[in-house]
């Protein structure tokens, strides 16, 4: 009877394996997507509760529809618009520099022997690391636009899916409580944190980063300056590391500016720095970092660069949804082991 039993949950579990593979095959080409609308979902979710409760009846598919909505057109629409104009200019600055007319590059390179006058011996390799940098932007992100077929279907199944997660959202989460073997009430715990520690994360760093690069990029294109965009994303980039910012950037063009004798212009970047940029970091930063649990501007950085490495495009926000994963999971952990050695 008892070898009944186990001939029995062998097969049934071998069979529930196989079953569950194939359907991760089948599943595997629309991940990336429904992880997006996973996030979106996550981040946006306040967003849906205060539409819910002003359409009529509180009508749950009408809200689904206008939130799902405003994100396309808030967020999606506007990511979608500047990461085209990043790989566009990525590709012309690694075409100037890998074509027959060096005089960008022959530029890169004065700059390096002007730096080795004071410093002998340096080697900085401008030229090299920027061909590099740009093939990586161009590789990376043009990913999303290599087929524009492909790549506005998977958008479409993303914005299907942030729909019925906005609407049927909490009966996943119910499910998925029902059939975890942890406790409910650790499982509730988990998804809970990982909901504030996104949105503290999403909002709280990475909205303020990509304002203050926007803002980096809009600064320096009213005052005359080419790869604004491209500019913009490097700051953006420098805003997440900590005592860096966005100067990695703006220091430098005000020195290009006051050396080129355009003092105007130099003097408007600085304003505009320290009033549209300077501003977001100090009072906006602090307050939405505040609605959430902090994680080190440092950790989100490694987790956006490698994010966007392995996971592609998406890796933007899924690598620092990992590592929150990983932090609340962690501080679980150690609760649950001070707990232990109280009981004992």
């Amino acid at each position: 009877m008892q070898l009944d039993r186990v001939v029995e949950n062998t097969f049934f579990f071998g069979f529930m394996a196989l079953v569950a593979y194939l359907v991760w095959r089948m599943f595997l080409p629309f991940i990336s997507a429904l992880a997006l609308s996973a996030i979106i979902v996550t981040i946006c979710y306040p967003l849906y509760d205060r539409i819910k409760a002003k359409v009529p009846r509180n009508n749950e598919t009408v809200a689904a529809l206008l939130a799902t909505g405003t994100v396309v057109l808030v967020v999606i629409l506007p990511i979608l618009t500047i990461s085209s104009l990043l790989v566009n200019e990525a590709v012309s600055i690694y075409k100037l520099l890998d074509s027959s007319q060096y005089t960008f590059a022959e530029s890169l390179t004065n700059i390096e022997h002007t730096a080795q006058r004071y410093i002998p011996g340096l080697e900085l390799n401008i030229t090299e690391y920027m061909r590099q940098g740009a093939e990586w932007l161009a590789s990376n992100l043009g990913a999303v636009f290599a087929g524009t077929a492909s790549t506005i279907f998977l958008f479409f199944i993303s914005m299907v899916g942030s729909f019925y997660f906005f609407r049927d959202g909490k009966t996943f989460t119910k499910t998925l409580v029902r059939i975890s073997p942890l406790p409910d009430d650790r499982d509730e715990l988990i998804l809970s944190r990982l909901a504030v520690s996104v949105r503290s994360v999403a909002t709280g760093t990475i909205l303020v980063a990509l304002i203050q690069g926007t803002l980096t990029g809009i600064g320096l294109s009213l005052f005359g300056f080419d790869r604004a965009v491209l500019l913009g994303v490097i700051a953006a980039f420098g805003a997440l590391v900590p005592s860096v910012g966005t100067t990695i950037v703006l220091v430098p063009s005000i020195l290009y500016l006051v050396f080129s004798a355009d003092y105007v212009g130099a003097v408007g970047l600085t304003v505009w720095a320290v009033l549209a940029v300077g501003l977001i970091d100090n009072l906006l930063g602090p307050y939405l970092m505040s609605r959430g649990n902090a994680i080190h501007p440092f950790l989100i950085l490694l987790a956006v660069l490698g994010g966007v490495s392995f996971f592609g495009p998406i890796g933007f926000i899924v690598g620092p949804v990992l590592v929150s994963l990983l932090l609340v999971l962690l501080e679980l952990y150690t609760q649950h082991l001070v707990s232990t050695n109280h009981d004992n």
